[in-house]
């Protein structure tokens, strides 16, 4: 982290660490362990970067680390160069106090939190202002494999200088001011952060926007409900064919990136399907020929910002979220992973800002083949709701999507707090 801010883009260096391939049999090991694999890498750049700026004063100084969620072993090597280490964590304030708040249940009061996992219980926890059910717990805080690493991950960030959050204010003021009671280091909400440049740069991605861009072109303002589940979401054959019969049943014109999952038990990302119709309902792209594209791979924010797009499926990633609001796109919840539950509640039941396809939907990060269904009546039922949202949950989206731009602005709550 480089201590002049106004000449850093000229002045960081990106640094090319030994690739150690994760074994695709043990991924929760092997995340972890791939960190520590690269603290003596890390230790040498480091020490070349200290040893350039005490030989030569035009050299920038270490002034301190800034660190990914998973990259709290680094704090050692940060505290043997005598710095200070800040986290900069991509999910919201309200996932970060949940990780400290069931960190504290665990070593102070001795809960297992691992008990929680089917149960009804509802939890009142500092950073909501509802009871949270148990039901809507990230997958990681209940899984007896995840829990020690997610517990020692949070006992890290307690011995950090400081928190830097990809949210702001105005969004999760709750959860922020939930901190200033605690015993936590502070926190800096400095978001939205986004990246509202096109998704793809290469020719053939570049065609492919042009082709989704002039359909959407052609649809009615706000008509259309874009279903899109993030760079890991992807439903079996079973699943895929529900989806289109909801989508058909429902009669609203829909824009669909419809992956390939990938095989079971691997952790590759999902890919395009070379011929949808191996996997949709038979007859279904002729019927629908005239309200629907079936695409792959899509340039989210270049279609969320498209006046014609009214609605957005999504599995409620954090960084769809923030999207969302940011065009004032109104969300279906249909979470899969990680903390997606939990934003999903967030944006339904503390936010009022979407509604709900299936709010405790989870699958497991690695795929065993093996899934729950939503049957097309509830995909139905949650797409009608999605595009016939009443006015006034649609002007409180609006105004939401006003404060997050103001927030980045000259003297704006996120403006402030970096």
């Amino acid at each position: 982290f480089i201590n002049s801010v106004n000449t850093a883009c000229n002045r960081i260096r990106f640094i090319d660490l030994p690739k150690d391939e994760p074994g695709p049999n043990q991924p929760r090991k092997s995340i972890f362990s791939l960190i520590e694999t690269q603290i003596p890498h890390v230790k040498d750049e480091v020490s070349k970067l200290v040893s350039q700026s005490e030989s030569s004063p035009d050299s920038p100084t270490l002034s301190g680390f800034v660190l990914d969620m998973f990259c709290t072993p680094m704090i050692d090597v940060a505290n043997e160069f005598g710095v200070p280490s800040y986290i900069f964590l991509t999910s919201g304030a309200a996932f970060l106090s949940l990780q400290f708040y069931i960190q504290a249940l665990h070593d102070e009061q001795k809960v297992d939190p691992a008990e929680f996992k089917g149960s009804d219980a509802e939890l009142v926890m500092p950073c909501l202002a509802n009871p949270v059910p148990a039901k809507v717990l990230p997958s990681v805080l209940l899984d007896k494999e995840w829990l020690p690493h997610m517990l020692s991950q949070a006992r890290r960030f307690r011995e950090s200088k400081g928190i830097i959050i990809n949210t702001f204010e105005e969004l999760e003021s709750h959860a922020i001011d939930s901190f200033s009671k605690g015993n936590t280091p502070p926190v800096y909400p400095v978001g939205p952060i986004l990246n509202l440049n096109r998704d793809g740069d290469c020719d053939e991605e570049s065609d492919k926007y042009k082709d989704i861009k002039q359909w959407l072109d052609d649809q009615p303002l706000s008509s259309v409900v874009y279903l899109c589940f993030g760079s890991r979401g992807s439903f079996g054959v079973d699943q895929v064919k529900e989806i289109a019969w909801g989508l058909e049943q429902s009669g609203h014109r829909f824009l669909w990136s419809l992956r390939k999952p990938p095989p079971k038990g691997t952790m590759e990302p999902p890919s395009d399907y070379t011929n949808p119709r191996d996997v949709l309902p038979e007859g279904f792209l002729e019927r629908t020929a005239n309200t629907g594209k079936i695409i792959g791979w899509a340039p989210q924010t270049d279609i969320l910002a498209h006046p014609s797009v009214g609605g957005f499926v999504s599995h409620c990633g954090w960084n769809s979220i923030l999207e969302s609001i940011w065009f004032g796109v109104p969300i279906a919840a249909w979470p899969l992973y990680a903390e997606q539950q939990l934003n999903a509640f967030q944006i339904i039941v503390e936010l009022g800002l979407g509604v709900e396809i299936k709010m405790d939907y989870r699958r497991e990060f690695i795929s065993d083949g093996n899934e729950d269904v939503i049957s097309a009546g509830e995909i139905e039922r949650g797409v009608r709701c999605l595009m016939e949202l009443r006015d006034e949950k649609r002007e409180k989206l609006k105004e939401m999507s006003g404060k997050s731009r103001k927030a980045l602005e000259n003297g704006g709550s996120s403006f402030t707090w970096l």
